[in-house]
């Protein structure tokens, strides 16, 4: 598991930060989160034509799972408002794999041993830790960032399960699910009309580009953790995936020039190291 999958897990995790750390970048994160969106979207129309059907017992978690996304991306950006990537992304990514590896146990009856135990015992740790340094992360962001990790564990459980029930058709049902994104700029236009969504194309074109570049990067991260998940244990995936958050403040410091402390770098390898023991 840990070879071969495990590693593309991995890549998986540095794709994810670096996805995230270009829509932390773009001042106006919603329109950039409708941008990525409609990316996502239209790679997934155009893949759906030339791949079979998932089987009829996947399509209930594919329609469950792409609204649960919507929520989770209007999350995000309430997150990002509120947090610098640092603060936010360890907090959100750092407590999905609790939920996810619970949620396994009750729902797909994965067992949890000593050394998962220790594994969610460290992520707890590092998330609070995150949370309460020197009062630097508001109620307000830590409740949105919490509440992000609840919408990922979520729709985590949801396509851990439904995959496994797409007949092996794990490119369909990453295809059909991510056609629920074309729902994100539906609600961007409800929201704030139609020339809001399309004047940047004339007057920041560099970030409605990045925008997009930052789409196809998410759709590989997850459509990878997707393919994981058919085989290897949920929360196993997950945790390794949540691995990204020590890429997330590395790139934060480095390319969007954000402080980070000695404290807070422990905290985040501390809960990096607990999603290893969970993936181990």
């Amino acid at each position: 598991m840990l070879s071969y999958t495990g590693g593309l897990v991995l890549f998986a995790a540095l794709l994810h930060a670096s996805w995230n750390a270009l829509l932390h970048g773009n001042r106006d994160r919603f329109l950039s989160m409708t941008w990525m969106s409609v990316a996502i979207a239209a790679i997934a129309t155009l893949i759906i034509p030339f791949t079979p059907l998932p089987a009829a017992a996947a399509w209930p978690y594919i329609g469950a799972s792409g609204l649960v996304h919507i929520g989770y991306n209007a999350s995000l950006v309430r997150a990002y408002r509120r947090g610098d990537l640092a603060q936010a992304y360890p907090i959100a990514r750092g407590s999905s794999p609790l939920l996810v590896t619970l949620g396994a146990a009750l729902f797909a009856h994965e067992a949890i041993g000593p050394l998962r135990a220790v594994g969610i015992a460290m992520i707890s740790g590092g998330i609070i830790a995150i949370a309460l340094e020197a009062g630097r992360v508001s109620r307000a962001g830590v409740l949105a960032a919490l509440t992000t990790g609840a919408t990922i564990a979520l729709y985590t459980v949801i396509d851990g399960v439904g995959v496994r029930l797409s007949g092996g058709e794990a490119l369909a049902y990453t295809a059909w699910m991510f056609l629920f994104y074309w729902l994100m700029p539906v609600l961007f236009v409800a929201m704030r009309g139609l020339p809001a969504l399309w004047a940047p194309i004339r007057a920041t074109p560099m970030a409605v580009g990045s925008s997009l570049a930052g789409g196809l990067v998410s759709i590989a991260a997850y459509g990878i953790v997707i393919w994981a998940m058919q085989s290897g244990a949920m929360g196993t995936v997950s945790a390794l995936r949540e691995t990204s958050v020590v890429f997330a403040v590395l790139i934060g410091r480095v390319f969007l020039g954000e402080a980070v402390s000695g404290k807070r770098w422990l905290a985040c390898v501390v809960v990096a190291g607990g999603a290893v023991c969970l993936g181990l």
